[in-house]
């Protein structure tokens, strides 16, 4: 007997779940670019989103738990020493408009596919990962002292995914 990949149990296609499982990366991704930062911010920022994204496999929701447990599959436990790479767009806002874009797709798709308790865990996920993303690491300061723990450009694009997700 061949085993069923886990997405078809939730009603999604192979495209449909690459879209699930590739946004909370794509989320720290967008999070950590929403402002500029040494790499060493922007690697505990990283860090940050990749213990969110694993914390989300032992998540009451079956569809959270699954999509975490594809993307620690993908690329490594955080336990066990995996780190995401560390990605610095020259221009971070198309990027992060494509992020909010698939956010917006993600969103409808679960609406029509999934209970609102199901669709309502994902998306609180996602603000959670970028919540965590960019309270990581102070921005600004010298030598990293002073500075704001959160910028106002990281709570603008954590305001306007909670925004996209929730309309």
């Amino acid at each position: 007997m061949i085993e069923q990949p886990a997405y078809t149990g939730f009603g999604f296609s192979d495209e449909e779940w690459g879209l699930l499982v590739g946004l909370p990366q794509s989320v720290v991704t967008a999070a950590s670019a929403a402002e500029s930062d040494s790499t060493r911010r922007t690697m505990a920022e990283n860090a940050a989103g990749l213990e969110t994204i694993s914390a989300g496999r032992e998540s009451a929701s079956p569809l959270v738990a699954a999509v975490a447990g594809e993307i620690v599959t993908r690329v490594g436990d955080p336990e066990a020493g995996a780190e995401l790479p560390v990605i610095a767009p020259a221009d971070p806002q198309p990027m992060i408009d494509d992020v909010l874009v698939r956010a917006g797709e993600a969103a409808a798709l679960l609406a029509a596919r999934v209970d609102e308790g199901q669709a309502g865990a994902y998306k609180h996920w996602l603000v959670e990962i970028a919540e965590q993303v960019v309270g990581a690491a102070s921005s600004g300061g010298i030598l990293g002292i002073g500075g704001d723990q959160v910028s106002d450009s990281e709570r603008r694009f954590r305001d306007r995914l909670s925004h996209v997700l929730n309309d």
